[in-house]
């Protein structure tokens, strides 16, 4: 079973019902927003997750996250007197797919919102769906920036939330001079390593000599020469990190690989960014100590609301083994921003949602608050942890305070100058504050791009 020491607070167990009380209180406290007529349907809760393929590792997880939170949702009482109906679909790691699954859920459907995606490349094919049909999605995974849509908010890390604060302290706390920038094939780790390259390089006169970049497709088994590259680069007299973007179940077999070849984190520590709890159970963790990830939760958080979280999902999956992850408290967070917003709107209209939400602040995990900010991105702490031979992360580092996310990188030329902001009367994703423009949309084409790559 799970026992994760709750230091100076009473152990205590949550049961379902109680977890639906706390529900309960936020909508009484909420009663005195504005009131329209409803029907009796059910609100129509999409969930775009993939179920198999190589996305599955991670993403099946989030799918049943969100059921548990719609069943405690309705044990509370559900929504403006309405209960809330989950609709699941798979697009089964297929990037092309998620589009025609979200189109499904929201014209054939008619979905009221949608929790999905975690890759940025099924997210960006989404997104010229969600803009065409003016619907909601929460994405909860940390993706590299570059973009706000309207109909996207983004629960997940920015760059500046994971991959910015991630590099400061290898530098700063590790002394780390040679970085290994490796991911899967994409555009998020594309995306992030040119971030981290302009940054490793302007910030910090890193020489491009003293940056190796790899890439690997999705479901990549064959690390072993891979890591006898890095293991080669790291022996070159300077210290040495790994910074992995490497994605799904492609993750197993990268650290047995390190395993094998000996690489611990002593010689070569890795720092993950898309390695959490449920990764590694799939893995012996053993050889793997003291390897980090950042993130901005950890199931090892010493707080009372992570673990009344954490009693809730034991129960609800009935697993004693079960763990929980940053994604999932991302999706936490979003539902209960949504569900906020549609008490202060007083209905589930989407125009009418997007404009309540802005400013709403709930509880995040780690004993503080998430707020949503007018780029339709979160405040977050930022949190690094070593891996623990029982499969947790001991928490090393993490902010003083909650960082606002950045939607456009301040490392980039063609990013620095722009800001979004959908409060009117700017309602634009892609401000250029130099010329006083608005770029518009343009997810069409970066969903064509995307998917190109």
């Amino acid at each position: 079973m799970n026992t994760l020491k709750r230091s100076t607070h009473p152990q205590r167990f949550l049961s379902s019902g109680r977890f639906a009380t706390a529900l309960l209180t936020a909508a009484v406290m909420g009663a005195s927003a504005p009131a329209f007529a409803q029907d009796d349907d059910p609100i129509k809760v999409g969930i775009l997750h993939s179920l198999s393929g190589t996305m599955a590792i991670s993403e099946t997880v989030l799918k049943d996250t969100v059921e548990m939170l719609i069943e405690q949702q309705n044990e509370a009482g559900g929504l403006l007197g309405r209960q809330l109906e989950a609709v699941v679909v798979d697009p089964a790691s297929n990037w092309p797919l998620f589009a025609e699954r979200a189109r499904e859920l929201l014209a054939q459907e008619e979905v009221d919102v949608i929790f999905g995606n975690w890759t940025s490349v099924s997210r960006k094919a989404v997104l010229p769906v969600v803009e065409e049909l003016n619907g909601l999605l929460f994405y909860p995974v940390q993706y590299e920036g570059e973009e706000s849509s309207e109909n996207v908010f983004y629960t997940g890390a920015a760059p500046n939330q994971q991959a910015i604060p991630a590099v400061e302290y290898l530098i700063n706390e590790v002394g780390i001079e040679r970085f290994a920038l490796v991911g899967t094939d994409y555009v998020y780790p594309r995306t992030t390593n040119r971030i981290l390259e302009a940054f490793l390089k302007d910030e910090h006169g890193i020489a491009e000599e003293d940056i190796m970049v790899n890439y690997t497709p999705f479901g990549h088994s064959d690390w072993q020469n891979i890591v006898a590259e890095i293991r080669r680069f790291g022996e070159e007299g300077k210290p040495t990190a790994v910074i992995s973007t490497v994605n799904g179940d492609a993750n197993v077999p990268f650290y047995t690989e390190l395993s094998n070849q000996g690489i611990d984190a002593a010689d070569i520590p890795v720092i993950a960014f898309s390695v959490g709890e449920q990764e590694l159970t799939g893995i012996d963790t053993g050889p793997l100590v003291g390897h980090l990830a950042a993130w901005n939760y950890f199931m090892s958080v010493d707080n009372d609301d992570n673990y009344d979280f954490i009693d809730a999902w034991i129960e609800y999956t009935g697993d004693d083994m079960a763990v929980t992850n940053d994604p999932m408290e991302a999706h936490y967070i979003g539902f209960n921003m949504w569900a906020e917003a549609v008490r202060k709107a007083g209905t589930t209209d989407v125009d009418t949602v997007k404009d309540a939400i802005i400013g709403v602040t709930v509880p995040n995990l780690s004993g503080g608050y998430a707020a949503m900010m007018p780029n339709h991105h979160i405040t977050k702490p930022v949190l690094i942890g070593e891996i623990q031979d029982n499969g947790q992360f001991d928490i090393v580092w993490q902010t003083p305070s909650t960082v606002a996310g950045d939607a456009w990188s301040d490392y980039l030329p063609g990013s620095r100058d722009l800001i979004a902001d959908w409060r009117k009367p700017m309602e634009c994703g892609n401000f250029n504050v130099v010329n006083g423009s608005c770029g518009g949309s343009t997810a069409a084409e970066e969903a064509e791009a995307a998917l190109a790559e």
